[in-house]
């Protein structure tokens, strides 16, 4: 057991400013339709709420790379997007940020992905989404890898892979971009969807939650023995430097490829959960500015478990902050790491 004095993780803090990342991904737009219910419907058995304000937020890709923005980084945001109201919406949302929109390619085919959230009293009714989940084309899929390489080649740190399964991260374009991070010696983060974990060779370091991890794997996490052997297993699978699988409530687990293999439980310091949407996009985005300025991957993880407990606060997606991130270090317990080889 390792009483840590919050890993030295201040002086990565320091240097995140101007960090150069490429996210490459689903590119979303998530609405909120807030009401009140006060009857149900005479036509079905259902809440009829009614409607009083509106608001979009950036989702997937998009929000991975507003975070990376609010933690002081400079993105290269490369995705798909329609040519339609809420393609329009996403760009305008980024250029707020300050995040250039030339690496969205308009596809008059496809239109953007729309998560629609129906929120009544502060309780999600329903969500409706709006997509087209087929794989882009293997044009659409080189100009996309192009765009990758480029940018890795004129400085980017590393690259963000954000799959949430809606067509544009395909096999193609996994072997491209990896390859051309790998050659050029940048870190590859993954926030991956089960479907494509075949391709996530020899990267960086993988995020899936306890729930995917042990569906790949093809046994439930139950305990810590079965989290032993699943994440164990992924990562020689997937010859990946590192594996990071989220745990919800109980924190984190960090599998490193170290002398016989070595794993580090991260315990959770979040005190109030209002809403998970979007911590995954904190965390890649959170371990991929730490890697940037050469954080370990251990002072990634506990700042990334950090700075998720901060955004699990909020309903809806949102993003975290250095200062955020300072004055939650500075408000919760140095934890006490189990590290298991």
């Amino acid at each position: 057991m390792t009483r840590t004095a919050h890993l030295g993780i201040e002086p990565l803090l320091d240097r995140f400013a101007g960090a150069r990342i490429v996210v490459l991904g689903d590119v979303m737009l998530d609405e909120y339709w807030w009401g009140r219910v006060e009857r149900i419907s005479p036509e079905a058995p259902v809440p009829v709420v009614a409607v009083e304000r509106q608001e979009s937020k950036l989702g997937g890709a998009a929000n991975v790379a507003q975070n990376v923005r609010s933690l002081g980084g400079m993105v290269t945001t490369l995705g798909i997007i329609g040519a339609d109201r809420a393609g329009e919406a996403v760009c305008t949302r980024l250029s707020e940020q300050g995040l250039d929109t030339a690496g969205l390619v308009v596809d008059c085919q496809r239109p953007t992905t729309v998560k629609t959230r129906i929120v009544a009293h502060n309780q999600q009714v329903v969500r409706a989404d709006f997509e087209t989940a087929a794989e882009i084309d293997a044009v659409t899929s080189d100009q996309i890898a192009a765009m990758c390489q480029a940018a890795l080649a004129d400085g980017a740190a590393g690259l963000v892979i954000s799959d949430y399964g809606k067509g544009v991260v395909n096999r193609r374009l996994l072997e491209q971009v990896i390859g051309a991070a790998r050659a050029q010696g940048r870190f590859i983060v993954v926030d991956p969807k089960d479907t494509h974990f075949s391709s996530y060779r020899r990267v960086t370091t993988l995020t899936p939650n306890h729930h995917e991890a042990g569906f790949v794997a093809g046994r439930r996490i139950r305990d810590e023995e079965s989290l032993r052997a699943v994440g164990f297993d992924l990562l020689r699978q997937l010859e990946a430097d590192s594996l990071l699988i989220t745990r919800g409530e109980k924190g984190m687990a960090l599998f490193e490829p170290i002398g016989d293999g070595r794993l580090t439980t991260i315990p959770t310091v979040a005190r109030h959960v209002y809403d998970v949407t979007g911590a995954g996009d904190t965390v890649v985005a959170v371990l991929a500015m730490s890697l940037a300025v050469g954080g370990t991957m251990l002072q990634a993880a506990y700042t990334a478990n950090v700075a998720a407990g901060e955004v699990i606060k909020e309903l809806g997606t949102a993003q975290t902050t250095v200062d955020a991130i300072r004055r939650a270090l500075a408000e919760i317990p140095e934890p006490v790491l189990s590290e298991i080889t």
